[in-house]
């Protein structure tokens, strides 16, 4: 059963903070809302054996609310909506709505492809969001048809423009792979030149248990970051008393965006890992690399077990969190880390 609606709101006199066994204090929640998602890219999934989750198994927005509740009594300051891809989702507008009407202080994020953003960024900027990560491969219209299966560029295109027209605070996430799109650097940097955005390198993952991750496609940050000089000149971004979480950013001298590097692969950043995951169908995972997970669906849908319950929970999760890079290490760097393709996990 659906816990009641009326339950969404939090006195914040019951918040506590988190801390994991390696002192790290967690205060960033990723919620993936669907699986779904329009575009099969060759790194995340392909149309061959894909399953999706019957509707009764994800969350509904009602429990999506409990768990965005219960995550603000944990010291949770910033929530990040994903997916698949988030605007597939029914009423998903409507839902953003009520979350920042149940909790204004709440640092609200999105993760879109983009390709549905039409239409949508004015009603975006009313509810109050502020800006949005955009995943974007390539700036080659027929290339994105090879990355993505589907031939929908000129929307992303359009979208992207449309949000820097309205303020909207845009961060491009490229997947960087060797032999696909290490050719572009310099479009991409040009981009950022010329455009008030951030364009964020991330190294390949071997996330997904039919991946077509190979090491020799890891395009490092390093090399990125020499490619770029080579092109432009760049500054380190140090933004006193702020975080651009994993990625480290930097500035093009002389132009109006930023370019960055995120390096699960070749630097890792565990120590500062401050995130917990939830899967659309309830499941947490406290690391992006780890197969461990902690049902929470049967604890929201339970007419015994109640917030408390759901709190601990996440609280004793949260304070095993592994380190990333050990299971990594364990892995080898042969094959997939984890067997969740990334749409199933929420990135």
């Amino acid at each position: 059963m659906t816990q009641p609606l009326e339950r969404v709101r939090v006195p914040s006199a019951q918040s506590e903070t988190m801390t994991d066994q390696h002192g790290r204090s967690i205060n960033y929640l990723r919620l993936s809302i669907t699986d779904r998602c329009n575009l099969r890219c060759l790194y995340c999934r392909s149309c061959e054996g894909l399953k999706m989750l019957p509707h009764d198994q994800m969350l509904s927005y009602e429990e999506c609310l409990e768990l965005i509740a219960v995550a603000s009594t944990l010291n949770i300051s910033k929530v990040r909506l994903t997916g698949g891809e988030p605007f597939i989702r029914k009423n998903f507008l409507h839902f953003l709505e009520r979350i920042l009407d149940a909790h204004p202080q709440l640092d609200m994020r999105l993760t879109t492809n983009a390709t549905l953003l039409g239409g949508k960024i004015p009603a975006l900027k009313k509810i109050g969001i502020k800006g949005l990560n955009i995943s974007l491969d390539t700036l080659d219209r027929a290339k994105f048809q090879r990355i993505t299966g589907r031939d929908f560029f000129l929307p992303v295109r359009g979208a992207i423009d449309q949000c820097l027209d309205y303020g909207l605070r845009i961060k491009i996430n490229v997947v960087a792979m060797k032999g696909i799109n290490d050719d572009e650097l310099a479009a991409f940097i040009r981009l950022a030149e010329n455009q008030p955005l951030d364009v964020r390198f991330i190294e390949f993952m071997p996330v997904g248990e039919k991946t077509v991750w190979r090491p020799d496609q890891v395009w490092t940050s390093r090399e990125i970051l020499q490619q770029a000089q080579e092109v432009v000149q760049l500054k380190p971004v140090t933004e006193s008393g702020k975080r651009n979480g994993p990625a480290r950013m930097f500035e093009i001298v002389g132009g109006k965006g930023r370019i960055g590097v995120i390096s699960p692969m070749s630097s890792h950043f565990c120590g500062q890992c401050n995130r917990l995951r939830i899967t659309p169908d309830g499941r947490l995972r406290t690391c992006l690399f780890s197969d461990k997970e902690y049902r929470l669906r049967p604890i929201l849908r339970s007419s015994k077990l109640g917030r408390e319950h759901l709190r601990r929970v996440i609280i004793r999760a949260g304070k095993i969190k592994p380190m990333g890079h050990e299971i990594l290490a364990a892995q080898g760097r042969q094959g997939s880390v984890c067997r969740k393709i990334m749409s199933a996990i929420g990135g």
